[in-house]
């Protein structure tokens, strides 16, 4: 086996359920707000194209999906991030969701015969850390606390790990914190990527969440400064958040063509075409934005009723962008999940589970994820159990 698959650490959710093992929740209905899966119906019209296309089963997909799907993807780049303009056939690779692709791009891009440091933000998406220990790559996690905005401390970095960082991950708006990076923070990123040769990998999955700003990209922040080659640059997006479709497995990179190029290549051999009734259904949803704003408008409904019901209660604001709320807790973050769902049959993630100790702190502790994914009524009855445990304590 390989000996890699040894330094993988367990998933958050892994040690959730370690934690809350040996807990009887309270006699109430469950409320979940652990996990960040989007549970708003899925848009009518893509399902309906999803059945209209199902007869496609019988044919192989193309690695490079069809170039219907990716000039779909690249009007969508062009109306959502202008100025940025991508090439739909060069510049832009379907791929079936996210965290297959930011995965897999590690695997293809790590040069393992050098030493090889992958920078990521520290709380983080798991799938950042797992790719670079499975790539042979040594993880370096960028704290991102109240002290630096939530931003990564990039000044924490010695000047021998930027010239070994080969891929700098990039999460905006941010899980869990939902901080958006600006254009002038994202153009800064790009030249130190040119300073010191690494790839910037952008994850922007969460990017159409937002109250009423639209959060700006990669892509937008280097055609702003005169790059359409998109050198170093790759950004990620899906439908899973934006649609309300994790199901379906759909998402896109953008930007570097030569990267692109050597990542498709990597990726004929992996096998990981997306199904060709999934890229109609993929079309019909990048081509629409009306299901968009109707989503976008149910999450700030939900954000102001919870924060209305703990506002007072609990050290908690609302994020950028996103739909997690990262509250600072009165109890050490574990105990009080445990005890929440003990006595509310609320559960909850805690924040430690979600980073690394770096220099004796892990920027998570003493913090609690909480998705607000579900309908108003449930999130806010969630709200209030907790308000009430907070206010017993």
């Amino acid at each position: 086996m390989n000996p890699d698959l040894e330094r993988l650490h367990p998933y958050p959710f892994e040690k959730l359920r370690h934690l809350l093992a040996d807990i009887t929740p309270a006699d109430k209905p469950p409320v979940a707000l652990s996990i960040g899966e989007p549970r708003h119906p899925a848009p009518a019209f893509v399902l309906r194209t999803l059945e209209e296309h199902a007869h496609a089963l019988s044919r192989y997909p193309a690695t490079a999906g069809t170039a219907e799907l990716r000039r779909a993807i690249a009007g969508w780049i062009e109306h959502r991030f202008a100025p940025a303009r991508v090439e739909p056939d060069t510049q832009v690779l379907p791929v079936t969701g996210t965290r297959e692709a930011l995965f897999s791009i590690v695997q293809a891009v790590v040069d393992r015969t050098n030493d090889a440091r992958v920078l990521m933000p520290n709380p983080f998406y798991q799938i950042y850390e797992g790719a670079t220990l499975l790539a042979g790559a040594r993880p370096e996690y960028l704290p991102c606390t109240a002290a630096t905005n939530f931003r990564p401390d990039l000044d924490a970095l010695s000047e021998q790990a930027w010239n070994e960082c080969q891929i700098l991950f990039l999460c905006t708006p941010g899980n869990p914190v939902g901080t958006v990076l600006s254009v002038a923070e994202l153009q800064h990123l790009i030249t130190l990527a040119d300073r010191h040769d690494f790839l910037i990998v952008s994850d922007e999955c969460y990017s159409e969440i937002y109250d009423r700003n639209p959060p700006p990209g990669l892509l937008q922040a280097a055609a702003e400064m005169g790059r359409t080659d998109f050198r170093r640059c790759l950004a990620f997006h899906s439908l899973s958040k934006r649609s309300n479709l994790p199901g379906l497995r759909s998402g896109f990179a953008a930007g570097d063509a030569e990267v692109l190029q050597r990542y498709r290549l990597y990726r004929t051999y992996q096998g990981c075409a997306m199904p060709l009734h999934h890229q109609k259904a993929s079309i019909a949803a990048w081509s629409d934005e009306d299901h968009v704003a109707e989503n976008r408008a149910a999450y700030r409904r939900k954000f102001a009723t919870v924060l209305d019901i703990l506002g007072d209660v609990l050290k908690v604001s609302a994020p950028d962008a996103g739909f997690y709320l990262w509250p600072e807790t009165p109890l050490d973050d574990e105990t009080f999940t445990r005890e929440l769902l003990r006595q509310q049959n609320v559960q909850v993630l805690p924040g430690r589970y979600l980073s690394r100790e770096v220099n004796g702190a892990n920027p998570g502790a003493n913090r609690v994820r909480m998705a607000l994914v579900d309908g108003e009524e449930e999130c806010a009855e969630g709200a209030r159990r907790i308000r009430a445990f907070v206010e017993g304590l």
